[in-house]
């Protein structure tokens, strides 16, 4: 599902307008970041948890080449879905 079919969703369950369902979903993806950048997590009951993982540096190789490169560590989301969410 891309961004556009998502809000699509959320507007008609919603019964708000692709506008004002875009906004929102926009203002979802920043909060969750932003909180993400401060390492707080967010919590959705029912849903699962955002929050902020560092990797660390690495090797790793070049798949066209067999050469190895360096990987540098960085901070990653990472998401944790609630026992609750059953696919």
């Amino acid at each position: 599902m891309t961004k556009t079919e998502l809000i699509e969703k959320m507007a008609e369950a919603a019964e708000i307008s692709k506008a004002a369902a875009g906004r929102a979903l926009d203002a979802l993806m920043e909060n969750v970041i932003a909180a993400a950048r401060s390492n707080d997590k967010v919590t959705m009951v029912g849903f699962g948890t955002f929050s902020a993982a560092k990797r660390e540096a690495r090797t790793g190789r070049n798949p066209q080449t067999g050469e190895e490169i360096k990987i540098p560590a960085k901070k990653v989301l990472k998401f944790k879905a609630s026992s609750t969410v059953n696919i």
